[in-house]
């Protein structure tokens, strides 16, 4: 093993080379965004030559992907806990989702934006299996696990619920990557709720 090699190895408390890659790869995303992020920058920040990067990744496309992955979850990291289903009120853990989701999406909008000149990075981002944990798939699970409990109608359409308010958070995000498209005032949150509500209560 190179002495350098080594050393990068030495800081990654255990996690595997490719580990290391993408969890560096993503604090650069964090810390600067993905505009004019390049394999030697992130190989020199990991600590390892340059061509070590395609020893653990078919192309730069795939180390960005997980990077970005790696991102997501970090920002989701610091967004603290989501509700449970059966406590509180519907009407509060559904505002309490939909917080969250505006809050991940603001939070990740840089990163995106910074790559929509490198569309086969987006590709091979949603190609990406996240396990069933992403915040659109703990929404559906919330709704299902509350129609179960028979706090929503038996014949609520909760798939379709979640839905309209991923989409929302979809809108908000596509509004600032086309700023010349023009921003349209949000709903208030308590708006979409209520017109929620009304559909599966």
């Amino acid at each position: 093993m190179s002495p350098r090699k080594a050393a990068a190895l030495r800081h990654t408390d255990g996690r595997s080379l490719r580990e290391h890659l993408i969890a560096t790869a993503g604090r650069m995303i964090s810390a600067r965004g993905t505009a004019g992020l390049t394999v030697r920058a992130i190989a020199r920040e990991a600590g390892v030559a340059d061509g070590v990067l395609y020893n653990h990744f078919a192309d730069k496309e795939e180390l960005l992907a997980n990077a970005l992955r790696a991102h997501v979850r970090a920002v989701e990291a610091e967004l603290g806990e989501l509700p449970e289903p059966g406590s509180g009120t519907i009407e509060g853990n559904l505002r309490a989702h939909l917080d969250y989701g505006l809050a991940l999406h603001r939070g990740i909008l840089p990163a995106f934006t910074g790559l929509l000149a490198q569309p086969a990075v987006l590709t091979r981002f949603g190609e990406l299996d996240g396990g069933g944990d992403e915040w659109r798939d703990r929404l559906r699970k919330y709704l299902r696990a509350e129609r179960a409990l028979g706090r929503l109608a038996a014949d609520a359409r909760v798939d379709a619920a979640a839905a309209m308010l991923v989409g929302l958070c979809h809108e908000a995000v596509l509004s600032g990557l086309l700023p010349h498209t023009g921003r349209a005032r949000p709903p208030a949150v308590r708006d979409v709720i209520d017109v929620l509500l009304s559909g599966i209560s």
